[in-house]
């Protein structure tokens, strides 16, 4: 059975962030954990997906980047929130004693993870859950350059319909990635995983994406 979540604050330049560690007895690896651009690590998304974790197997550290510790709306610039992703992993690293440590997150902050792997942050692997290729109707605007030089595994989770996916064009980046990246396909899936007919919570939506998370984590680990 999983222990209950352990409160974190964790110092990142010249202020402070929140974090939650929750962690199963004898965890195979550890998920560092960002949430979106529109919501923080509280949201009942990112509360059921890490509680589904534990039960998989897997220790899961979830923070709130600096803008929604203040509550701000606006995400932070890439240096601030790849700033705190260092902070943060360092952190883990602290709890977890030397076990596979894994980043990853929600849109944006998935996506900020994988700047802070290509700009040399240590990662056993990257874990996306919806990465933001492109905004909304602008696919000929990518967000794709660095993933080329991250050479860890990575795991794209995605629904079919999501907006910021184009399908065909994720597929092209992540077959030009080559044999680290992995595509799994959420069937009706939007941005948010909600498939249209199924009524989940968002707590059992994200649930619903632990199993396949925690494959490829023990593969890697």
């Amino acid at each position: 059975m999983p222990t209950a979540e352990k409160s974190l604050s964790v110092p990142v330049s010249d202020t402070k962030v929140s974090a939650l560690y929750l962690c199963p007895e004898h965890p195979v690896a550890t998920l560092v954990l960002a949430h979106g651009a529109g919501a923080g690590m509280e949201h009942p998304f990112l509360q059921g997906f890490a509680a589904a974790l534990a039960e998989e197997g897997v220790a899961t550290l979830r923070f709130n980047f600096p803008y929604r510790e203040a509550g701000r709306r606006f995400p932070d610039r890439p240096p601030l929130a790849i700033a705190t992703w260092r902070a943060v992993m360092e952190a883990a690293a602290e709890l977890t004693d030397g076990g596979p440590l894994w980043a990853g997150g929600k849109s944006f902050g998935g996506r900020m993870a994988s700047m802070a792997v290509a700009e040399g942050m240590p990662a056993q692997g990257l874990v996306y859950l919806g990465y933001p290729l492109h905004a909304p109707g602008k696919p000929e605007k990518l967000r794709d350059e660095h993933l080329y030089g991250v050479t860890v595994p990575m795991l794209f989770l995605q629904g079919t319909r999501d907006t910021f996916a184009t399908p065909e064009i994720l597929e092209a980046v992540v077959g030009r990635i080559g044999p680290t990246a992995k595509l799994q396909w959420c069937e009706g899936g939007d941005h948010s995983f909600a498939v249209k007919g199924m009524k989940r919570s968002a707590a059992e939506v994200g649930a619903s994406l632990a199993p396949a998370v925690a494959e490829f984590l023990r593969a890697g680990a």
